[in-house]
Parts: C-alpha cells; structure tokens; sequence
C-alpha cells in the first residue's frame, strides 16, 4: 500500500532534500509525496528539478496558515513532515510578526487538520536554538526551552503546541532538533553560502562579534537520514536531538571558506555582533544513536569542499 507523506516547506533547503531522498533510489518503496509550499524567497521548484515529472509528486503552492487550504489538502496522507517556517534569525529580529504567523499559527493549523483527518504521524522539524546558548556540556531532549531570539521563542512554541496536541489528542508527533545545517541549495542569508558567495564576488565576509561563537554543523544529507528514521522508526510524544558531530567558532569556519575559495584572512570585515547573540549551542544526541541508530556519515571538510563548488559552479564572474 502507498504510503502518503505531506511534506510542508518541500521546496526550501531542506524539504527539498527530504522529498529528493523520498523520491530517489535510496527511497522507501511505494510512497507518494504531496509538497506544500509558499514558494517565498527561500523556496524554489528548482530544488526538485530531478522529480518534478514524477507522478508520485504533486506541489501545491500555498501557506501552512490557510486553515481552508489546509484542511483540503491533508485528508488521505498518512504522515506530515512539517519543515514550513520563518527561519532567519536577524529577519526576526527586525520583525518578529512572520515568524509567529508561520511557526506558531502555521503549526496550530496543521495540527488541527491533522487531527480532524487522523494523519498517522506528524514529525515536527525544529531547532536546536530552543535551548538557548549552553555554556558547556550539551542540551538534552528533557531540557527546557530557553530561546533568546524571536525566531527561536517561535520555533520553541511551535514545539510545545504539537506536544500538547500529543498529549491532548493523542496524535502522533515526534519533535526533531536539529544542529546548523549546510548543503547545496541553501538560501544565501545563512552564514556558509552567505560568506561563500561574498568570496566568489571578490567582496568581504562580514563576521559578528568576535567570531568565537561556537555552532555544532550537520550536513543536510545526513540531517534528512535522521528525519527518515523519526518519520518512520521514531516513538510517539518524543523529541530527538540531531547533531552532526563537528563543532567550530565562527571564525574558525570563516578561515576554511577562506582556503576553500582562495581567498585571505583580509576579507574578514569586522561587523557589531547581533542582538542577544547565543555564544554557543550543543545538542546531546545520544537518544536518536541510541535508539534508532542515527550516525552522521559525511566527512565534514568534503561535505563543506563540495558545498563551496557547489555555489562556485553557479558563481557567474563578473564582467570587467
């Protein structure tokens, strides 16, 4: 029997990822994928180029906040993926009111069609940055949410209404949180294509701060193999952390974009470092290794090399 997947957000970075792993030759076998998408800056069908004339496919351009949308397109799938959502940290601070429509409204409405048409599992997609900076050791599931940014506060509240609709409705959610990813495809306001892209336009990368923030970085191959074994293996009412095994201060994954895209430790401009700024984040991830066999497989300097000849194989010199 086919097995229907509603993939909210299919055609951002990591959706698309997800839906490309579903629909590839790695894939389970007898799935259908319906992805919903807004198609916003960050979303693109150029994304799922290698899949768009598979009839197992079929996109739906709309929000995840349109109730009337909504409950038209999730009766008849089986599982929700939810990766939908506002995702960048200084968009929220300069305006938080998107993130809250998208993440926490957008959330509540999947969740109640979710409900009225008995979807077997709902998997929610968060963040590590609920936890907030963790001076040392590393966050745990069972550690509360501590977000210092609206994006984050959005994320965390996003996660606790679909516990809630857990432990009231009996719905099947299964939380993931993730570490900082990186990959081909990825909009460039995060940091990795960002600087990258800056370098291959001969200009300056801007570093907050002092550059000794510490994020732990995780492949986004190697994130959606984590998703697949929540979506498909994963406990009910549970969340699980997902790391990716390498943790690096922002100025020392400023140096290796550097070397990547021959450039010099010149192209460092300094910039005032961002409001409520965490200093670091860390996720325990022993639950999901433990229980359902996650390992990271990428070898992070190939994974990120790739990345970079990635954008740099789309990079257009300019003219002189």
């Amino acid at each position: 029997m086919t097995r229907r997947v509603l993939v909210t957000g299919g055609a951002g970075f990591i959706g698309s990822a997800h839906v490309l792993r579903l629909l590839g030759p790695d894939g389970p076998p007898d799935v259908s994928v319906t992805v919903l998408d807004d198609l916003t800056y960050a979303g693109s069908t150029a994304h799922l180029a290698p899949v768009l004339d598979d009839p197992r496919l079929r996109l739906v351009r709309g929000d995840v906040a349109d109730a009337a949308l909504v409950d038209r397109l999730v009766p008849g799938h089986d599982d929700l993926v939810h990766f939908a959502a506002e995702s960048h940290v200084d968009r929220s601070i300069e305006d938080g009111s998107p993130f809250v429509r998208t993440n926490v409204l957008g959330t509540q409405t999947l969740l109640d069609a979710a409900v009225r048409h008995h979807v077997r599992t709902f998997v929610q997609i968060s963040t590590d940055e609920v936890y907030g900076s963790i001076a040392t050791g590393a966050a745990r599931e069972d550690d509360p949410p501590r977000p210092s940014s609206p994006y984050a506060a959005s994320k965390a509240a996003a996660d606790l209404m679909a516990l809630a609709y857990h432990t009231t409705h009996g719905l099947d959610v299964r939380v993931t949180r993730c570490s900082n990813n990186f990959g081909p495809r990825q909009y460039p306001e995060k940091l990795i294509p960002r600087f990258v892209t800056a370098l291959l336009a001969g200009q300056d990368v801007p570093l907050y701060g002092d550059g000794t923030q510490i994020r732990d970085w995780l492949y986004v191959e190697d994130h959606v193999t984590a998703v697949e074994l929540v979506r498909t293996a994963g406990r009910p009412g549970r969340i699980y952390n997902i790391g990716g095994g390498t943790s690096l201060t922002n100025r020392e994954l400023t140096h290796r974009l550097l070397d990547l895209c021959g450039a010099g430790p010149e192209r460092i401009a300094r910039a005032a470092d961002r409001k409520g700024h965490d200093r670091r984040y860390a996720v325990d991830d022993s639950r999901i290794r433990r229980e359902l066999g996650y390992r990271p497989r990428a070898d992070f300097a190939e994974a990120l090399a790739e990345t970079v000849r990635w954008y740099a194989s789309r990079h257009a010199p300019a003219r002189a």
